[in-house]
């Protein structure tokens, strides 16, 4: 059986140790980095997925996880940082983060949300749905995690993916901040809807002709959202 592959970075040498032989005990196999540059060597190894602390010495886990994706790795990462200011969730969120967890958290938590992470990271499991979906000119290929604008890649992260199939297969079903976190994110955050909000607004921006007037993600104003096919 094939150990998925985690690198936690971050400089707390407690901090690593602990989120190591917590996920090493639950079966995976894990790197460890202590700053930024050694982060950036260590993810062209190809791990399944990161624990990225944001304040990092030489490199910060933002500096990291942008050159990351610019040099195209699409490798899920889970942020970890000590602040706790909604401004900081928003901003790991928005460029494109598949989780947050901020400090001090429970390592056992941790751990189930690398898996829910790696669960999702080969798409929701979408019993009887079609392969391909047609929205005008919209264009969403499940089995292929692509979707196209008229023809043109919307270049979504994991995540935006993961909700957008999640609405589209469900059209005129509107769904709560809550819901959508329970069912896409598989995990029962603490409440905080700011990843959803961020996440749609993000799904505007690449799906919709007209993001301030959308067509196909609209809010139901006091409950949350709904896919208009």
């Amino acid at each position: 059986m094939v150990q998925p592959h985690v690198l936690v970075v971050d400089d707390e040498p407690m901090v690593r140790d602990v989120l190591a032989r917590y996920l090493r005990s639950e079966g995976f196999r894990v790197s460890l980095a202590v700053d930024g540059q050694e982060a950036l060597d260590l993810a062209a190894d190809g791990p399944d997925l990161i624990l990225l602390d944001l304040m990092l010495p030489k490199i910060d886990g933002y500096e990291v996880f942008t050159r990351m994706r610019d040099q195209g790795r699409t490798t899920p990462v889970i942020m970890l940082t000590a602040r706790g200011e909604e401004t900081d969730r928003v901003v790991g969120l928005e460029l494109g983060a598949d989780d947050y967890v901020t400090k001090p958290f429970s390592p056992r938590e941790v751990v189930a949300r690398v898996r829910a992470v790696l669960r999702r990271s080969t798409g929701i499991e979408t019993t009887g749905e079609p392969a391909v979906l047609t929205f005008g000119d919209l264009v969403i290929d499940a089995g292929r995690r692509d979707a196209q604008l008229r023809g043109i890649p919307a270049r979504l992260t994991r995540k935006e993916f993961d909700l957008l199939l999640y609405l589209a297969s469900r059209p005129g079903v509107t769904f709560s901040r809550t819901q959508l976190l329970e069912d896409v994110w598989d995990f029962a955050w603490d409440g905080d809807s700011a990843t959803v909000t961020v996440h749609v607004r993000r799904l505007r921006e690449k799906i919709e002709r007209d993001p301030s007037a959308p067509r196909h993600i609209v809010t139901v104003w006091g409950v949350g959202y709904r896919f208009e096919a």
